[in-house]
């Protein structure tokens, strides 16, 4: 659960201050919410709404939570404040599909009405149990002061169960794991519960009274009796005060061998470098682990994403075995116009984590998702002089991009693709950087939102391959660029001026080669109606 600035009491839950809650006060809570959103989604300008991205219909959003595939259901839940555009006492949202293609909204799953979560239910997870029952575990939030953490706050964790196989409502179970005062200064937050050799595992982001972040370990033999077990991983940066949205599972190599990948949201991470550019940087490490001993790392801290706006990711395991994940693509740094629009913040699309031939973890979009391919155009090889640019699309607001540059026959310094082209000038740039060596995601000459670059690495054996694979999902106002089979992603914002928004080949200070090009119409997931 990422902590944003306070918000007012009028954009708090008439809800959140109650001492005691009974299913009508959970039923008020929620109706309440519902109106707020409702009310919101009423006058949501979708100039920048997405398209085929996960988004609440009003309010602010962040983490991903509970993210689970249940009788055959994908279902997703999400941090919401549905009282404002801007962060606020949380509840979760919740959408679900049957093929991860069409999603539908469901009602609001949780609003803050018990005592231990006064301030927001903050983030969490979901589970089956031996019964083959749906678990939530979450976190219950309270700002010690009534009004902000200007005073500290209290964090425990808490479990909700499925009403059925549906998933139509939660039913709260209260308190779990309290906040452990001997262990932790003030965060404790964001459970992930998991099952090993007949035991049930828990972890949860925390900072240490040394103001350090930690990842604490928890055991159970019944689900609701959690004792600690230890310290699973500190971070090593004293810099690093909370590892927010941990997570930790382990996938198979292509040598057999199984790695551990632990998994979190650091906070106070120095930017150095391409490195940690972002206000809090999400990532991982690949490593071994036993239970009864800590987690050993055997890699340096990788980003999951290269991008601007990507925070707080999640996985679960998908019932064909596959480990998927989503993460929150964070706006947190302002300018940020679509709060103006009745809604803010989206997930990114579904991504399938394996392990690589190269050892590391790769992340790909969901095979699902070829399923929103609604036509393809295809263009022959084709090759660009020094300086020219060539449109491929007039307007594009939902298209997917699949681009290969041969950089056996290119001698651009830079060459790519510019998309959000509009008449004013303004656009966002991916390339490939030869100087960097690097596929950069340049919002340099946006007109709308915050600037800058990113930029992602390329191993020597990609480079050596002399070919840059691309896949470009271009939404309404986002993009994801996944690069050589996901390998490395990036994750940004792009709000387009107005009128068309075109796509344009380019190449910059010498010619490029493109050995092919695609380009994919992709239909509504349905949620921007």
């Amino acid at each position: 659960m990422t902590t944003h600035a306070d918000t007012s009491a009028s954009e708090s839950s008439p809800f959140a201050a109650k001492g005691i809650t009974t299913p009508v006060v959970e039923r008020q809570a929620l109706e309440q919410a519902e109106k707020a959103v409702s009310h919101l989604a009423s006058q949501r300008n979708n100039r920048w709404y997405p398209a085929f991205h996960i988004a609440s219909n009003g309010g602010w959003i962040n983490d991903p939570n509970g993210l689970c595939q249940y009788h055959g259901r994908w279902h997703v839940f999400y941090q919401l404040h549905p009282y404002g555009t801007q962060w606020g006492p949380m509840h979760w949202g919740h959408v679900s599909s049957a093929d991860m293609l069409t999603w539908q909204r469901e009602p609001i799953a949780m609003a803050p009405t018990l005592p231990e979560e006064r301030d927001g239910v903050f983030s969490g997870s979901a589970v089956v149990d031996d019964s083959g029952d749906l678990r939530f575990y979450y976190t219950g939030h309270v700002m010690l002061n009534g009004k902000d953490a200007e005073n500290g706050t209290r964090e425990v964790q808490m479990l909700a169960k499925a009403d059925g196989p549906e998933v139509h409502h939660l039913r709260k179970h209260g308190l779990v794991v309290d906040f452990p005062e001997d262990l932790v200064f003030n965060d404790f937050r964001d459970p992930k519960v998991w099952k090993q050799d007949d035991v049930w595992f828990m972890i949860v982001g925390a900072q240490s009274k040394e103001h350090r972040g930690q990842i604490l370990l928890f055991t159970s033999t019944d689900m609701e009796t959690w004792n600690y077990d230890q310290i699973l991983f500190e971070h090593p940066d004293p810099n690093v005060f909370m590892l927010e949205c941990p997570d930790f599972f382990p996938l198979a190599a292509p040598d057999g061998k199984q790695r551990w990948i632990i998994c979190f949201s650091a906070m106070g991470s120095k930017p150095s470098g391409f490195m940690n550019r972002n206000v809090n940087n999400a990532g991982y490490m690949i490593g071994s682990w036993q239970p009864g001993k800590a987690f050993t790392p055997e890699s340096e801290f990788r980003l999951w994403d290269w991008g601007h706006n990507y925070y707080a990711p999640q996985s679960f395991e998908s019932e064909d075995g596959r480990r998927m994940m989503y993460g929150w693509m964070s706006p947190m740094v302002q300018p940020i116009p679509m709060q103006d629009d009745g809604w803010c913040g989206n997930l990114t699309l579904p991504r399938e984590v394996y392990l690589g031939e190269d050892g590391d973890v790769h992340t790909v979009p969901a095979h699902e998702l070829l399923g929103l391919r609604s036509d393809t155009t295809t263009w022959d090889a084709m090759q660009l002089a020094s300086g020219e640019e060539r449109t491929i699309l007039d307007n594009a607001e939902a298209v997917e991009l699949e681009l290969d540059i041969d950089l056996s026959q290119t001698t651009a310094e830079r060459a790519g693709v510019k998309l959000h082209c509009t008449e004013d000038g303004a656009y966002t740039y991916v390339a490939y950087d030869a100087q960097m060596g690097r596929v950069i995601l340049d919002r340099g000459a946006c007109s709308n939102g915050d600037r800058g670059y990113r930029a992602a690495p390329l191993s020597n054996a990609e480079l050596e391959a002399q070919h840059i694979r691309l896949r470009i999902f271009i939404d309404r106002g986002c993009v994801e660029v996944y690069v050589n089979d996901g390998s490395q992603v990036l994750s940004s914002y792009s709000y387009p001026s107005q009128g068309a928004r075109a796509v344009k080949l380019c190449s910059e200070s010498g010619s490029v080669s493109i050995a092919s090009c695609k380009v994919h119409t992709l239909r509504s997931i349905g949620l921007d109606e």
